[in-house]
């Protein structure tokens, strides 16, 4: 019996199935998972891990904060956080005392670096801050820390190329 088909179709065939099953992967938004490592005050739900897409070095998900509500002083070990805000306006505190702050609104990018304590605040009374979050790494690292709010934080400026005011 003869095939239609030659060893180079065969690979090929193999090639496509191992994409199918390896390759891009869409994550719906309302099958998001909630299991993750919570801070007081935020609700953090994870999109793109190891065990729901296979992603080895990075880790997407989502965090909403209520309104006029502030996370527990906390950082993320050696991880490198970036945070894209959707909805609201996000107050970011940092320092050992959380002495310095700044703003951040819709279409806005928050990069926190390894070790820095830092603290969310949703700075608006009446609107939930909306957030995407990706870190540089696997595990679900939150260092929740035992620091007072600081009264009178420093007023720091986001000054980069591309947020100009």
């Amino acid at each position: 019996m003869t095939h239609d088909h030659n060893h180079d179709d065969d690979q090929h065939h193999h090639a496509q199935d191992h994409w199918r099953e390896n390759g891009v992967k869409v994550i719906p938004g309302n099958s998001l998972d909630p299991n993750t490592a919570q801070t007081p005050g935020m609700n953090r739900a994870t999109a793109v891990s190891k065990a729901r897409a296979g992603a080895e070095k990075i880790w997407a998900g989502t965090v909403t904060i209520h309104a006029n509500a502030k996370t527990g002083a906390h950082h993320h070990g050696d991880l490198e956080s970036i945070i894209y805000v959707v909805k609201g306006k996000a107050r970011m505190r940092w320092g050992e005392e959380l002495q310095y702050t700044a703003e951040a609104g819709p279409g806005d990018f928050i990069y926190v670096p390894p070790f820095v304590p830092h603290q969310e605040i949703n700075a608006s009374r009446d609107e939930t801050l909306e957030c995407v979050l990706v870190r540089s790494g696997q595990e679900p690292v939150v260092v929740n820390l035992d620091i007072e709010p600081v009264e009178k934080p420093e007023e720091v400026r986001w000054i980069d190329p591309i947020h100009r005011e």
